[in-house]
């Protein structure tokens, strides 16, 4: 029974530097109760993302701070890699850590090319949650190079569905400008699931559990977005750590097979591990990225070269270990 007026435009979200600091809704409308927003552009929410010629591949490193990300599964800047794993298996921890670990970086900085500009963007979360991420950030000094794009819980639908492609179009301004951003949606499972109970009300025929048609266009046409522009185009980057929750394990799903297939690689991690106190719990079997020894430095190489070998012989040991000696 609300009443709908139509605003005669189509929807877009400011962006820029003014944005940095703070924390605003699906639609860029800032929630942190610091004012409004001054001296930023507008940018259309859904663009087409950047085509062949304007690519180039990935080859420069994005640490993660993380030894065994950056060891067994380099992301390069550019790449889109994805966090898959159970409920409370440490995949927010991955990304905020990722965050948190880029403050050396941008402390010793001499110019914007050389700072990863961060957005977050919360998808279907507690707003309790979001608070509290929101005070890691400012207690480890994350806050100055990072922007919160939060739909909570108790948001509309449409907000929850629109909040990642407002965050992409706020990444999109230093990717275009010849800086570097890094993008984490948090998680496109709640994305998807919003989107399906719009598309339900909308009665468009469900498909897979539930879910539309059109549902892997959804993830692909938002991560297709983040790319390594050309050396004529301004060299920016935008790295997408996409978020996807599975349930009871099974990487199977519609979803999590949806979602592996757009991305560049993907970091799964495991509850048994994570209960063993292996943190981050990943499954260095499983992960893969598939831009690889591309986004390493030489010394890193030398020395993770031999590193999966190793881990994957002694997996096979371990495994024949277990074997009764009688």
């Amino acid at each position: 029974g609300d009443l709908v007026k139509r605003t005669g435009s189509i929807v877009d979200v400011p962006a820029g530097k003014a944005l940095l600091g703070r924390v605003v809704d699906g639609l860029g409308l800032p929630i942190d109760g610091l004012g409004s927003l001054c001296d930023h552009e507008r940018r259309r929410v859904e663009v087409k993302a950047p085509g062949i010629i304007e690519r180039k591949s990935v080859h420069e490193p994005m640490q993660t701070g993380l030894k065994a990300v950056d060891s067994l599964v380099p992301i390069g800047r550019g790449q889109r890699e994805l966090i898959i794993g159970d409920r409370q298996t440490g995949k927010t921890a991955i990304a905020i850590d990722t965050i948190l670990n880029q403050k050396d970086q941008h402390s010793r900085a001499t110019s914007d090319k050389d700072i990863l500009y961060c957005v977050y963007v919360a998808v279907g979360q507690k707003r309790s949650t979001v608070a509290q991420l929101v005070q890691i950030l400012s207690e480890g000094g994350a806050l100055s190079y990072s922007i919160l794009v939060a739909a909570t819980a108790s948001d509309p639908a449409p907000l929850q569905f629109l909040a990642p492609y407002s965050g992409c179009a706020m990444g999109e301004y230093f990717r275009d400008n010849g800086m570097h951003a890094l993008i984490i949606y948090d998680d496109l499972s709640k994305q998807a699931v919003a989107y399906r109970q719009m598309s339900l009300l909308l009665r468009r025929p469900p498909g897979r559990e539930a879910f539309p048609g059109d549902v892997f266009y959804l993830h692909s046409r938002l991560l297709e977005r983040a790319a390594k522009r050309s050396d004529d185009t301004g060299a920016g980057s935008l790295t997408a750590l996409p978020v996807i929750e599975t349930q009871a394990g099974d990487v199977s799903a519609y979803i999590p097979t949806n979602v592996i297939s757009i991305t560049d690689g993907q970091i799964c991690l495991e509850t048994e591990l994570f209960y063993r106190g292996i943190r981050p719990a990943i499954n260095v079997g499983l992960s893969v990225s598939r831009v690889g020894s591309a986004a390493q430095l030489k010394t890193m190489k030398q020395v993770c070269g031999s590193l999966k070998l190793e881990l994957a012989q002694y997996r096979e040991v371990a495994a024949f270990a277990q074997f009764g000696s009688d």
